[in-house]
């Protein structure tokens, strides 16, 4: 099955990879039919493992090939680096900014279930469009054969994102639930919030195969969305278990494997 993936083009990988992504997703709000709540430890470790996971992947994935391709297309490396890092990150800064800013002075009508819902949704779907991103790039690149673009490093970055996105399914429809939504109508608001990886996931392939030059830059701004999402969600919501130092054992497991998958495997 691996040979056969393998030999797929990188845009069916990448939108076979993001709807793994979404799939996970979609199993984490399921959990709704079964639990009423989830124990807190594990969701904190599973978080904590994609925090590591990612944090690894956006350097030797995506800033150490985005700095290879740099120098081999005659680019400064440092500035393309620079410059797609700060902006993938940037963007979701603004992003959570414009967001806070529409819930602030935006006047919801009608059902304050309904304001619940779209506001949880909306700040998921929010940081799902690059990590749908950076799957599409990942595997985009591998067009290339760059140094440190691997199809296992792809793999395994997308199993990483697919993982963070447990909990983010169930952290939708649970809440749902217990604001007094059926148990269909909360899974379907959970797994929704995910359906935009797939989408991005082909997006950041295509212009990736489309336009070679965009590559450093692509890879480098995925590198710096994923780092926020990570510092910014992933690491504040595990370490907020009373269990600090467990969720950063996890962490540093994540990472050690993505990092043993990318060097000894790259």
């Amino acid at each position: 099955m691996l040979h056969y993936f393998s030999s797929l083009s990188p845009v069916i990988q990448a939108l076979i990879a993001s709807l793994f992504t979404w799939g996970v997703t979609i199993l984490g709000a399921a959990i709704v039919f079964f639990f009423k709540r989830v124990r807190k430890g594990v969701m904190d470790a599973l978080l904590g493992f994609s925090a590591g996971v990612m944090i690894a992947a956006s350097f030797w994935s995506l800033l150490s090939p985005a700095i290879t391709m740099a120098i081999d297309l005659d680019m400064c490396a440092w500035i393309v680096a620079f410059v797609g890092f700060f902006s993938g990150g940037l963007l979701l800064f603004l992003g959570d900014k414009f967001y806070s800013l529409f819930t602030k002075n935006h006047h919801f009508t009608g059902n304050v279930k309904i304001k619940r819902c779209l506001m949880l949704i909306f700040s998921i779907t929010l940081h799902n469009i690059p990590e749908g991103l950076v799957v599409g790039v990942a595997f985009g690149s591998l067009a290339y054969g760059i140094s440190g673009a691997t199809l296992a490093s792809a793999i395994t970055l997308a199993i990483g994102i697919g993982l963070q996105n447990f909990p983010e399914g169930s952290a939708v429809s649970l809440p749902l639930r217990r604001e007094g939504f059926s148990r269909n109508r909360a899974f379907f608001f959970g797994q929704l919030s995910g359906i935009v990886e797939p989408i991005s996931a082909v997006l950041g392939a295509l212009l990736v195969l489309k336009i070679q030059i965009l590559l450093p830059f692509l890879l480098s701004f995925a590198a710096g969305a994923m780092i926020y999402v990570v510092v910014e969600e992933l690491i504040p919501e595990s370490q907020s278990n009373e269990k600090k130092d467990v969720m950063a054992l996890f962490t540093l497991i994540g990472f050690s494997i993505m990092m043993i998958l990318d060097v000894a495997l790259g």
